[in-house]
């Protein structure tokens, strides 16, 4: 049903010094007349001006392809070198840069998916710390939803060099969000280390998720090691499209990621790969008869037993 072509033109962001990488478009096309989806893979750095100039230009690439909705990772707003500039960059919702992606939308009559914003806290003038945020903008460039990531991660991996405290300046979701309405079909929303917890997933879909979606910026010796295998999982257990949008390459000198932005069908297949080299995106059609179809050909979810019959061990 789907083949993947590979743009023959390569793109340069002259225009962006600290991100002056190609960008390669993979397109994923049929004859049928489902929505269209873009999951976009950047570079972000600590420059915010260069990162919304980059991510601009694909939002603006994916609508010209056809795209009603775009995906964009984890820290799409910048990825800070320390502690102290990840703080200081951060703003709130109302601030300049959501505003821009909500003029952007409107502009474009597009809706976004922005995976992973650094968004003040509620006490911030006191407490100093933020949320990891993601937040849905529709085509009036109205937010409709923001789920703030719930699991932080805290991991260290010494023998991997992997390092680091989420948990030292984020705070933690208080709550998951319902699945939202969305033109290629109803979203539920993680964001990165969440994608490791299967119960999440699983509420979403019992909610009424027909796609799930894990913006990340996976360290490349945990990506290499469980990001297609945790996402095809989550896709197979679910029985709904995965899309993961994906930070690539260099940050700056203490940090990067493992790409490969990656669009999965409920059956587990793999549509599209951005792979792990630089920025792009993958334009995937939503056949939501396939998440049907697959549903009633595996009827998992009429198989599960009743939630008291999984926490029988846990009286024991």
């Amino acid at each position: 049903m789907f083949r993947c072509l590979l743009e023959s033109s390569v793109r340069y962001l002259t225009s962006l010094p600290p991100l002056r990488h190609k960008i390669t478009l993979l397109s994923r096309m049929s004859s049928s007349s489902a929505p269209v989806a873009a999951v976009c893979q950047v570079t972000a750095t600590p420059d915010k001006e260069a990162n919304f100039s980059a991510c601009k230009q694909l939002v603006e690439k994916a609508k010209e392809q056809g795209a009603c909705m775009v995906f964009l990772p984890e820290g799409f707003d910048y990825i800070g070198s320390s502690r102290e500039e990840t703080l200081s960059l951060s703003e709130s919702l109302r601030g300049k840069t959501i505003s821009r992606y909500a003029q952007l939308a409107r502009q474009l009559e597009i809706w976004l998916s922005l995976g992973g914003f650094h968004e003040q806290g509620h006490e911030w003038e006191t407490d100093r710390r933020i949320f990891n945020s993601h937040i849905i903008i529709n085509d009036k460039g109205d937010i409709v939803s923001v789920y703030r990531k719930s699991h932080l991660f805290d991991v260290e991996l010494a023998e991997k060099g992997v390092s680091l405290k989420e948990s030292s300046f984020t705070i933690p979701g208080p709550s998951l969000v319902s699945p939202v309405q969305t033109p290629i079909g109803k979203v539920g929303l993680g964001i990165c280390y969440d994608l490791r917890f299967p119960e999440l997933s699983l509420s979403l879909q019992r909610n009424g998720a027909e796609i799930l979606t894990y913006p990340s910026a996976f360290t490349v010796a945990t990506g290499a090691a469980h990001w297609e295998v945790l996402l095809r999982a989550r896709a197979i257990e679910t029985q709904c499209f995965l899309l993961a949008a994906a930070q690539v390459g260099r940050h700056h000198e203490k940090r990067s990621s493992y790409g490969h932005a990656l669009a999965v069908d409920p059956w587990g297949e793999v549509l599209g790969d951005c792979g792990g080299e630089e920025p792009g995106m993958v334009l995937v059609e939503v056949d939501l008869e396939k998440v049907r179809r697959t549903r009633r050909n595996m009827p998992v979810q009429q198989h599960r037993r009743e939630t008291a019959f999984y926490h029988s061990l846990d009286q024991s």
